[in-house]
């Protein structure tokens, strides 16, 4: 892992979603552990606004399930869907007003094998290396995140064994769709993408 790779600092993520979203696209998620570390470019979020947001966790209000989108920003909001995958969020806003991003997918950079291991499959070109972090449950697979392990964790601190970090990459030309998978505010433009991106999870209409 390269030394200039600093996590973000919490100012970055204590701004609204759609902001953050547009801004994170680019920088990197990192895994620390004993051996090398493993690394993945940004490439699709979907934001996610709080109280005026049908789609949100947050719109019901403050609970013990969902407590990280009121706190600090910055932090890992973890919650298990349809009964077999989790997914990463990043809170966002100033602490106690809730908003956050969903990471949905990832270009790996290092440690691919490992990714490789913890979701089970076998790398054996192009089409396998995009089944690695392509969408938010194979993601959170190949980084081995779950909710007893990460939820609530500080991803701007290099204390971390999971955080963000810009490794100086130029900012990317960003697409704006609506989300996908919730029918609830469905019709909201609030998935960012690196448009032409290859490990995207999903072709749109851009909005």
């Amino acid at each position: 892992m390269k030394p200039a790779f600093k996590p973000l600092p919490r100012e970055f993520f204590s701004r609204d979603p759609r902001t953050v979203s547009r801004e994170v696209l680019g920088k990197v998620l990192v895994r620390k552990n004993r051996r090398n570390p493993l690394v993945a470019r940004i490439v699709e979020v979907e934001a996610y606004l709080g109280a005026d947001d049908a789609a949100a966790h947050a719109a019901s209000g403050r609970t013990a399930r969902n407590a990280v989108l009121f706190g600090p920003p910055g932090h890992a909001y973890i919650y298990f869907i349809y009964g077999n995958h989790y997914c990463l969020n990043v809170s966002c806003m100033p602490d106690r007003i809730p908003g956050c991003i969903l990471v949905r997918a990832l270009e790996p950079l290092e440690g691919m094998d490992e990714m490789a291991t913890l979701r089970g499959i076998t790398l054996d070109g192009t089409k396998n290396l995009k089944l690695l972090t392509r969408g938010p449950g194979r993601l959170a697979e190949a980084f081995g995140i779950t909710r007893e392990q990460d939820n609530g964790k500080d991803l701007t601190s290099a204390k971390s064994d999971l955080y963000i970090a810009d490794d100086g990459a130029p900012p990317p030309e960003v697409a704006i769709t609506k989300r996908i998978g919730i029918t609830k505010s469905a019709d909201l433009p609030l998935r960012y993408i690196i448009a032409g991106n290859n490990f995207v999870s999903a072709p749109r209409k851009l909005a």
